[in-house]
C-alpha cells in the first residue's frame, strides 16, 4: 500500500472508500498502550491490503519510541533515575503499567555476576509507573524487594534471559505465595480486575543481568505480540547499558571518596597552641573528589606544622597522588626538617618520573612556634597565606615565590620568618578560592575579598572591638570570646564562592595562641662533667615550682643522660637546657654538634651504650631536630595525673624501679672518665 499523506476529517473519510482497483483499508491510529487516538499521527491514514496499515503504524511507532527512547534514557549517572526514566518513556505509550526491578549488588555498585541470576538473588523495585490518570500511584511499591517464584513470568524471563510475555490476573497476582513480584495494588486501582497482558524484559549487559523491566496492558484486548518482543528488548537493552555505566561510576566515585577521606584528617587535628577550622569542597559535587588536601602535624618543642596543597585534575588519581604527597609531607614533618627542605625534597619525589601525575602540584608548608610567636613558611607555586593580626589589620605573608613540585630544578626554594603575636589568625587556602568563573578575574580584588571576609563586620563606631555585637556604644569592661573559627570558614566560604566552587578548595584557619612565659624554663651551662648534677638540680627544683613531683625521678635520669651526651659529643659549645610544660612535659638539651644520637645494643660485658635506651623506656617519645648549627634532642613525658593536660591513650607507662638504687643509677651519669 502507499499512504494518502493528507489528514481527514472525523467521520467517513472519502479514502476509506472501496474502489474497483481493490479494497483499501482506512485504519484511525491506536496506541500500543489499548488507547485509541491521540498524538501527532491521531488521523494519519493508510490505504493498502487489510492489515498491512496496522501494521506499518506500528512499526513506525516503534521506531520513534527508539528514537525517542535514545535521547531520554540515561541523560545522568544516576542508577535510580535512569531506571525511572524506562518506566517514563513506556508509560503510556507502550504499557499502562511498568516497573524495574534491580539486583542489590548493581545498587551497590558492585560487579555483577556472569550469568543469569540465581534464585536466591535480591531484587529491589526501583521504579514503578501508572497511567497519567493515577498521579498518586505512579511511586507506590518503589524502593521495596522483591522475590520471584519459580514458574513466574520473571523468573522465567531471569532465567531464559530474553523477553517473555503472558498474562496474569489481578487476583492471582495479589497472593502471598508470589513474594511481592508483581505491584499488586497498583494493578488493582490501575489496570482493574480481571486478566492482563505481562512482558518481562532482562536488562543485561556485559554478560550479566542486572535486574528486569515489566510491562502491563489493561484487559487482553491488545496482547503483546512478537514485535513488541523485539522492542522490549532492545529498550531493556538500552536501560541497562546506562544502567551499567551508572554503575561503574558510583563504584570508581565511592572508590575514591573512600580513598580521599582515609587520607585527608578525619577530624581537626587538636594542637598545642593552635585552633583549627577547615573547609574542603570539590567543584564536582557529583564526585566529589578532587586533588586539594590539607593537614595539621604537631612537631617537638609544641611548634605545629600547617600544610596545603593543590594536585590537578579530579577523580581517583587525583586523590592517590593526593594521598602519596600528604605521605610524604608527613614522613618529612616527622624528621622536623625546615620548610624549605621539606619542599625540595618533596620535589626531587615529584621530579624522578618525568609523567608523575603529582608534576606542577603546589604546596605550601609553614612551621608555628608558640614559644618565640614565629612563623616559618616556604611555598612552592602556591599562593601565599593570609594574616590577620589582633588589632585587625589583615596582611598577606610576602613569601619568597617557589616554582611548582616537579620544576624545582628551575630554582631553590626559600622560606621566610614572620611575628605573629598570640591571637592571630593565619588563613592557608587553594587557588580554587580566588577563582571566579573559569578564571581568577582580578587577583587583587579577590584578595582584598578574601582579607575583609576574614577580619569580619567592622565594630559599631565608639565600642570596641571585642564587645559583643548586641552591647550599647562605649568601652567593653570584659573582652568577649573571639569570633568561631568555624563561623569565620562560613563567611569566607559565602563572601568568595556565593554560587559554588568553580575549582576545589580546600581552607584551612589556624588561630595561633603564645606558650606563657611561666611554663617555659631554660638555662644556657658550659660543657663540663660536673654541670650534670647542676642540670638535674635545676630541673627538679622547676618541677617543683610547677607541681609535678611524680616526674621528677624520669625528668632526672633524662636530663643526665641528654647532657653527659651533650657535653661528651657536644662540639665543645656551651649546652642549653629547656624545660616546656603544655599538655605534656619536654626537656630539650641542645648544642652544636650535627652528629645524630640512635639507640644502639649494647653488648652484656660493655659498661656503656644504654642512657638512650632508657629515656625511651621512661619516655613517650623521643627525637632530634636540627637548627643551622647544631642539634636539639628532645625527650617528652606525660604525666600520670594529668594536672595540666592528659596525654595520648595508650601512652607507655613509667617502669616501676623501686628495688633500684635511684642515687646510684644517676650518679653513674656524673662519671665521664
Amino acid at each position: 500500500g502507499r499512504p494518502s499523506g493528507a489528514r481527514e476529517e472525523p467521520g467517513a473519510p472519502d479514502g476509506a472508500q472501496e474502489e474497483p482497483g481493490g479494497p483499501r483499508e482506512a485504519e484511525p491510529e491506536r496506541r500500543p498502550g489499548g488507547t485509541e487516538g491521540g498524538g501527532p499521527d491521531a488521523w494519519l491514514l493508510m490505504v493498502g491490503e487489510p492489515g498491512v496499515g496496522r501494521l506499518a503504524v506500528e512499526a513506525r511507532r516503534r521506531l520513534s519510541l527508539l528514537n525517542e527512547a535514545g535521547t531520554r534514557i540515561g541523560t545522568t549517572l544516576d542508577i535510580r533515575r535512569t531506571a525511572r526514566e524506562l518506566a517514563e518513556i513506556a508509560v503510556p505509550r507502550f504499557a499502562d503499567v511498568a516497573v524495574v526491578d534491580l539486583t542489590e549488588d548493581t545498587l551497590a555498585g558492585e560487579e555483577p555476576r556472569p550469568g543469569p541470576p540465581g534464585a536466591a538473588t535480591a531484587l529491589r523495585r526501583v521504579a514503578v509507573r501508572g497511567g497519567e490518570d493515577a498521579e498518586g500511584g505512579r511511586a507506590e511499591g518503589a524502593d521495596a524487594r522483591v522475590g520471584y517464584a519459580p514458574g513466574t513470568p520473571q523468573a522465567r524471563c531471569l532465567e531464559a534471559g530474553r523477553p517473555v510475555a503472558d498474562s496474569v490476573r489481578t487476583e492471582i497476582l495479589t497472593a502471598p505465595s508470589l513474594g511481592g513480584a508483581h505491584p499488586g495494588e497498583l494493578l488493582r486501582d490501575l489496570l482493574g480486575e480481571g486478566e492482563h497482558s505481562y512482558l518481562a524484559a532482562p536488562l543485561r549487559a556485559g554478560g550479566a543481568v542486572l535486574g528486569l523491566a515489566g510491562f502491563y496492558r489493561r484487559g487482553r484486548a491488545h496482547p503483546y505480540e512478537e514485535d513488541d518482543l523485539a522492542l522490549a528488548g532492545e529498550l531493556a537493552a538500552r536501560t541497562a547499558i546506562s544502567v551499567d555505566n551508572a554503575r561503574r561510576f558510583s563504584r570508581e566515585r565511592d572508590a575514591a571518596l573512600t580513598l580521599q577521606r582515609s587520607l585527608l584528617p578525619r577530624d581537626t587535628p587538636r594542637l598545642a597552641a593552635v585552633d583549627l577550622a577547615h573547609r574542603y569542597l570539590p567543584a564536582d559535587a557529583r564526585s566529589g573528589v578532587g586533588g586539594d588536601w590539607f593537614d595539621a602535624i604537631p612537631l617537638s618543642g609544641m611548634r605545629s606544622a600547617l600544610v596545603v596543597g593543590d594536585v590537578a585534575g579530579h577523580g581517583l588519581e587525583a586523590a592517590a597522588t593526593m594521598g602519596r604527597l600528604r605521605t610524604a609531607v608527613r614522613t618529612l614533618a616527622d624528621l622536623d626538617m625546615p620548610p624549605e627542605e621539606v619542599l625540595a625534597h618533596l620535589d626531587d619525589l615529584v621530579g624522578r618520573a618525568p609523567d608523575d601525575p603529582a608534576t606542577a602540584a603546589t604546596c605550601l608548608y609553614a612551621v608555628y612556634d608558640p614559644v618565640t610567636c614565629r612563623c616559618t613558611a616556604a611555598r612552592a607555586g602556591h599562593p601565599p597565606p593570609v594574616a590577620v593580626l589582633p588589632d585587625g589589620e589583615a596582611r598577606t605573608l610576602d613569601l619568597p615565590a617557589g616554582p611548582p613540585l616537579g620544576l624545582g630544578g628551575l630554582q631553590p626554594y626559600e622560606s621566610a620568618t614572620v611575628e605573629l603575636p598570640a591571637g592571630s589568625l593565619l588563613a592557608l587556602y587553594t587557588d580554587g578560592l580566588l577563582k571566579e568563573d573559569r578564571g581568577y578575574g582580578d587577583a587583587e580584588a579577590r584578595m582584598g575579598l578574601l582579607a575583609s571576609a576574614l577580619r569580619g563586620p567592622e565594630p559599631p563606631r565608639g565600642s570596641s572591638p571585642n564587645s559583643p555585637p548586641n552591647s550599647p556604644p562605649g568601652p567593653s569592661p570584659e573582652p568577649s570570646l573571639e569570633p568561631s573559627l568555624e563561623r569565620i570558614c562560613d563567611r569566607v566560604t559565602g563572601t568568595l564562592l556565593p554560587g559554588g566552587p568553580r575549582d576545589d578548595v580546600a581552607l584551612l584557619l589556624a588561630r595561633v595562641q603564645a606558650l606563657p612565659a611561666d611554663r617555659v624554663a631554660s638555662w644556657e651551662l658550659p660543657a663540663d662533667p660536673s654541670v650534670v648534677s647542676d642540670a638535674r638540680a635545676l630541673a627538679r627544683r622547676q618541677l617543683d615550682e610547677w607541681s609535678l613531683p611524680e616526674l621528677e625521678y624520669g625528668t632526672g635520669l633524662v636530663v643526665s643522660e641528654l647532657v653527659t651526651n651533650a657535653v661528651r659529643y657536644g662540639g665543645g659549645g656551651p649546652v642549653r637546657l629547656r624545660l616546656l610544660r603544655g599538655a605534656s612535659l619536654l626537656c630539650e638539651v641542645s648544642d652544636r654538634s650535627n652528629s645524630s644520637p640512635r639507640i644502639r645494643r649494647a653488648g652484656v660485658t660493655e659498661e656503656g651504650g644504654r642512657g638512650l635506651f632508657l629515656v625511651a623506656q621512661f619516655t613517650r617519645n623521643w627525637g632530634v631536630r636540627y637548627m643551622p648549627r647544631g642539634k636539639t634532642v628532645w625527650a617528652e613525658q606525660v604525666p600520670r595525673s594529668g594536672d595540666f593536660g592528659s596525654g595520648r591513650s595508650g601512652r607507655r607507662e613509667e617502669p616501676a624501679l623501686e628495688d633500684a638504687d635511684e642515687q646510684a643509677l644517676l650518679a653513674m651519669f656524673d662519671d665521664l672518665g
